[in-house]
């Protein structure tokens, strides 16, 4: 998958577990919590599709790096790619 591919699955997840996100507005460098108005239940969901789309395991460490669409996207392609 591009990085284009994969923002674009991780703001299509994001807007699913924040459905008052519009995904025009959201910046590659907009934190999910601070920025974004996530609580913590909506980033545990948010880890968890993240999870089913692409099979991937997110352990708890990690989850700093899923903080921004920017460093989801650089995250994702890391992992996709071991």
């Amino acid at each position: 998958m591009t990085p284009a591919d994969l923002r674009a699955a991780f703001i299509a997840d994001l807007t699913a577990i924040a459905p008052d996100l519009d995904p025009a507005a959201i910046g590659d460098n907009d934190h999910l919590q601070d920025d974004l108005g996530l609580d913590s239940m909506d980033f545990l969901n948010l880890v968890s599709a993240l999870h089913k789309r692409f099979g991937l395991p997110i352990p708890e460490a990690d989850y700093p790096r899923l903080a921004t669409p920017e460093k989801a996207v650089a995250y994702l392609a890391q992992m996709l790619a071991t």
